[in-house]
């Protein structure tokens, strides 16, 4: 909860509810129970509610461990045709060597790889890479592709001056059903 909600709670709720204690201690009146039941249970509910929109919401840290493996284009940033296109014709991974291989393919068969290797920056909350592949290399291939975290995942950018942004989640590239 943020610096409002803590200075509402210790400077209404907490005095609020030694006035009702202190009156009910002399009435003993079961309404002011169920008015202090009713403004605390209010506060709990919405300290749990929350607690669960923050684990739903919030951006998953990447650990270098998660960054491992095989990439494919991510099919539901942008639908259609072109996407299905790069699908079937781009994939990428990086190994635990610190390789960078960006396959080109064609009927699911690896034509062409371009290699490179993998440096990782670790001075951020999840840490960026570096890739660096030698000339002439494919035109999606960026020395800084974009990190961005969603809750329970993420997914990495790529700028082509051809296609625009190009899409790539962490998946086995299998094939497409037609």
């Amino acid at each position: 909860m943020g610096f409002g909600f803590n200075i509402f709670i210790a400077f209404i709720i907490f005095p609020l509810t030694i006035i009702l204690v202190i009156v009910w201690l002399f009435n003993r009146s079961k309404l002011l129970l169920k008015i202090l039941g009713v403004i605390w249970g209010c506060i709990f509910g919405l300290a749990l509610l929350s607690c669960i929109v923050h684990f739903f919401t919030d951006k998953r840290n990447v650990k270098r461990d998660d960054v491992y493996g095989e990439y494919i284009i991510d099919r539901t940033r942008f639908k259609g045709t072109q996407a299905d296109w790069q699908y079937n014709h781009y994939r990428f991974e990086i190994t635990r060597q610190n390789k960078f291989l960006f396959h080109i393919l064609r009927n699911g068969d690896v034509i062409h790889t371009d290699s490179g290797s993998v440096r990782f920056v670790e001075s951020y909350a999840s840490p960026r890479i570096i890739i660096t592949v030698p000339t002439p290399r494919n035109h999606i291939i960026n020395d800084t592709p974009t990190l961005y975290r969603v809750p329970f995942s993420f997914y990495y950018v790529f700028r082509s001056p051809k296609f625009g942004s190009v899409f790539f989640m962490k998946n086995k590239w299998k094939p497409l059903d037609k």
